[in-house]
């Protein structure tokens, strides 16, 4: 579906962008499912795309956290608020595979936060370009940006990091309740790498957006290039003895 996404046009690309949001939440979730139980995958949903839809309220009610922005109406589906319904979704989809890579890098509990937080700018200097881009959303705070990214306010980037990190806290408590203590990553791992490297070439080549093809794989790469040279060492582990390959 991310494939077909640059293929597609008007209300056909607005119904892929759907449908990649949809199988990228379903993923997140099955896999939460699988490897600590349906319970906890329950929860998983309603920190990420709770806090997710309560901070896209706020933010397109009063400017705070990421700065004034208002979302394209009739575009994604049903709205809340006017903030469509599969945004908080893309939070799930798009949060849970950099919380297990950020587990994989550190086992400690501020560090794995912080990382989270890191990696969900990182995956934002992809997603908002691509997003505005398509007109999904438009920026009317008037802030100045990064460089060649002038048209999203740099009040956006410690807003998704305050976000990620009230998120990041509170998986890192509710973990701690699983009651399945398997921890095979072999999938969110997959969809991290194919979300850096993919996002990096589709950018770059497909979407016409080199400059956030760059800050992307900077971003994501905060945690892309510890997480592909630990696999290449071998010193981190993706299949736990005696379990499958989820």
């Amino acid at each position: 579906m991310q494939i077909a996404y640059p293929l597609a046009h008007g209300v056909g690309r607005d119904r892929v962008t759907v449908a990649v949001v949809a199988l990228s939440a379903t993923t997140a979730l099955v896999h939460a499912g699988l490897t600590r139980g349906v319970r906890w995958a329950a929860g998983l949903s309603v920190i990420i795309s709770g806090i997710g839809l309560l901070a896209e309220v706020v933010g397109t009610a009063s400017g705070v956290p990421f700065g004034a922005y208002e979302y394209a109406s009739g575009r994604l589906g049903p709205e809340v608020a006017g903030v469509p319904l599969v945004v908080p979704l893309a939070w799930t989809g798009g949060i849970y595979p950099v919380w297990v890579v950020a587990g994989l890098l550190s086992s400690r509990a501020g560090v794995r936060i912080s990382l989270t937080a890191l990696g969900a700018v990182g995956w934002d200097l992809f997603l908002d370009p691509q997003m505005v881009a398509d007109g999904q959303w438009r920026w009317t705070s008037g802030a100045p940006g990064l460089p060649g990214l002038g048209e999203i306010p740099y009040t956006n980037y410690p807003g998704w990091l305050a976000v990620a990190l009230v998120m990041g806290g509170m998986l890192e408590w509710w973990d701690r309740t699983a009651v399945d203590t398997r921890r095979a990553r072999v999938v969110p791992v997959a969809v991290f790498l194919w979300t850096w490297l993919g996002s990096t070439l589709a950018h770059a080549v497909f979407l016409g957006l080199p400059v956030s093809a760059i800050y992307g794989f900077i971003g994501l790469g905060v945690l892309g290039i510890p997480l592909v040279r630990g696999l290449m060492a071998r010193r981190i582990t993706l299949r736990p003895l005696g379990h499958g390959t989820m």
